[in-house]
């Protein structure tokens, strides 16, 4: 990555791509958390991302996390905060709703992210929500709430959801969280940054592992399990956060957010794919109102909102030698 600072309003366009390729790898997350079980368990796989995840960053990075890690002492509670929620606990509950939902679900219930992040950064900053985004909650709500009920809308009398659904959508919840407080990061390069929540999810994780051991729920991972603690270490832990981090500060959370709604897209033809899940006429009904919801919000309310927060700018250094 360069050292060089690039204003949150300068070249727009470029987080597009950044953004896109995101929603591709969390989706592919969506498939690795549905395979997951039997190869390694939900802390095993958790901790053992993030600890990779660091040692590929002291081995190709450290001088420039070196460079910006003073300005990093002094917002340990917010790094603390953002990786044990956003990442550690995240990553927990998403791979424990695996053994309890389909790949299909994982992925459907990631476009429930945006509306989070609409609702929470009205909640929290009083951010406008425009027509469109508005348009697009209820839309996205519907999708998700077919994806929750299965097609049988009983269940929302009865509150008979799938125990996965539930955990997979306390996940969003929290990485929505995670979202609305990137723009207040400290004046840091996003590597620095996320080299430190990184080390804050590695060490909240390890008690977490550690209960599981004693649990004797442990199970350590094989060829196959190692395979997908590479993938998504490498992959939707490091690649995919990075990529996310750049696109909101290129165009701001509630923008950015939206691009989450490509996860289901990616998740639906990647599930059938690769795991041979089925995709019948629910799941088509659900996708079909989760694209409805990025459509209307970036379509009918293309106009930015007054009030948006904006990123930090990183400071600029001499790039690595």
């Amino acid at each position: 990555m360069s050292g060089r600072s690039i204003s949150p309003t300068r070249r727009p366009a470029a987080a597009y791509p950044l953004l896109t390729l995101t929603a591709l790898l969390w989706a592919g997350n969506a498939v690795a958390g549905k395979w997951a079980p039997g190869h390694i368990s939900p802390q095993a796989i958790t901790a053992l991302r993030w600890g990779v995840v660091c040692a590929v960053l002291v081995l190709f990075a450290r001088r420039r996390i070196a460079a910006d890690w003073a300005g990093l002492r002094g917002h340990w509670l917010l790094v603390l905060l953002m990786g044990g929620l956003g990442y550690t606990a995240y990553n927990s509950l998403f791979y424990a709703a695996g053994a309890y939902t389909s790949a299909v679900n994982l992925a459907l219930f990631q476009g429930a992210i945006p509306v989070l992040v609409i609702l929470l950064n009205y909640a929290v900053h009083r951010t406008a929500v425009t027509l469109g985004q508005g348009v697009g909650v209820v839309v996205t709500l519907l999708g998700a709430a077919v994806a929750a009920t299965h097609g049988d809308w009983r269940v929302l009398a009865t509150l008979g959801f799938n125990r996965g659904d539930v955990l997979v959508f306390l996940a969003c919840l929290l990485y929505a969280g995670y979202t609305i407080a990137l723009p207040r990061r400290p004046a840091v390069s996003g590597l620095a940054f996320f080299a430190a929540m990184a080390v804050m999810a590695f060490a909240t994780s390890l008690p977490l592992l550690a209960i599981e051991v004693a649990m004797g729920r442990v199970i350590w991972p094989g060829a196959e399990g190692w395979a997908i603690v590479a993938f998504v270490a490498l992959g939707p832990s490091l690649a995919a956060q990075l990529f996310f981090m750049r696109g909101v500060e290129l165009i701001g959370p509630n923008r950015a957010g939206l691009f989450v709604n490509l996860v289901p897209i990616f998740g639906a033809g990647l599930a059938v794919l690769l795991v041979g899940e089925p995709f019948g006429a629910n799941e088509a009904l659900a996708l079909a109102l989760v694209l409805g919801g990025i459509v209307c919000a970036e379509r009918l309310g293309r106009k930015r909102p007054p009030g948006l927060a904006q990123p930090a700018v990183p400071q600029p250094h001499p790039p690595e030698r």
